[in-house]
């Protein structure tokens, strides 16, 4: 029969294009104003889900949590070898910290049924809080093993998994259900399947041509058909006061717009005398030990 495994993945705003209207007044990121991609972490999760697929058989659930443009990295997992894709998109769950984002996923979770693993990216790119993961698992109440650089052996009631540490490594292993956070080191994921591709291209087409904010506020006008199953507040059973920003305690008082710009500069000599002179300038500002 193999295994279920639940893959949660992210569109996030591109930030090395990070520009002036990066944020808006509220303190919220303005996704509309930057490009978005799958973020990277995310893609490596979906990769040892596929992994572990092909080594002791079951199926690939991947969802993820946003407007309907969202679509794109969905149809991505599918591109890779998921089996399943479910969007989870409401206008009531825009804003959200990691406390209201690991509520929504553990609610769709639930609503999934049985699973033996979730995997999810050490953390996501426009946020660095490294949060949804554990908060998941602790909200199903099931064991984490975060910072997965490698699964070492599987089977069908368990798993061993290498862990980064501030020393090392660390060898785990855990009974399912368990959920894994996995880092950039544990793979390089792999390409997208040409075959995939030309089946899926044109699944919902007409929300990818939308803005972020333009996407949700078309929801009701454009549907995801064939599949992917879209699933709102209601559908996961989720409280809309624990979502969105109604859920989320994280509150941003201030935004300040740091700007770099260019001091004096000077050159220094490309020789053992000019960089002993710059050491011991180092030194003397205590920059260096």
């Amino acid at each position: 029969m193999g295994l279920h495994l639940i893959v949660t993945v992210k569109q996030v705003p591109d930030t090395h294009n990070v520009s002036g209207n990066a944020m808006k007044e509220d303190g919220t990121v303005n996704r509309a104003a930057l490009p978005t991609i799958f973020n990277p972490e995310d893609l490596n999760a979906l990769e040892e889900a596929l992994k572990i697929k092909e080594l002791t058989g079951g199926r690939v659930t991947c969802i993820s949590m946003g407007p309907p443009n969202a679509v794109e990295v969905l149809k991505e997992c599918l591109y890779r070898g998921a089996d399943d894709v479910i969007l989870i998109s409401d206008r009531r769950f825009a804003g959200a910290d990691t406390l209201a984002t690991s509520y929504v996923l553990k609610c769709a979770i639930e609503r999934v049924g049985s699973y033996d693993l979730i995997l999810c990216g050490r953390q996501a790119i426009d946020g660095d809080t490294a949060q949804v993961g554990p908060q998941i698992a602790e909200k199903l109440k099931i064991n984490q093993l975060t910072c997965v650089a490698a699964v070492t052996a599987v089977d069908e009631k368990s798993i061993t998994v290498k862990r980064s540490v501030e020393d090392g490594y660390e060898i785990v292993k855990s009974r399912f259900p368990a959920l894994l956070t996995i880092t950039a080191a544990a793979n390089e994921p792999r390409s997208a399947n040409a075959k995939k591709v030309m089946t899926y291209k044109n699944i919902g087409k007409e929300m990818c041509s939308l803005s972020y904010d333009e996407s949700y506020l078309a929801a009701d006008a454009c549907a995801i058909v064939d599949h992917i199953r879209e699933w709102n507040v209601e559908a996961i059973a989720a409280d809309p006061d624990q979502c969105g920003l109604s859920g989320s305690p994280t509150k941003v008082k201030k935004i300040q717009s740091v700007v770099l710009s260019a001091r004096e500069s000077r050159q220094i000599a490309n020789n053992d005398a000019g960089i002993g002179e710059l050491i011991h300038e180092l030194i003397e500002e205590n920059i260096i030990g």
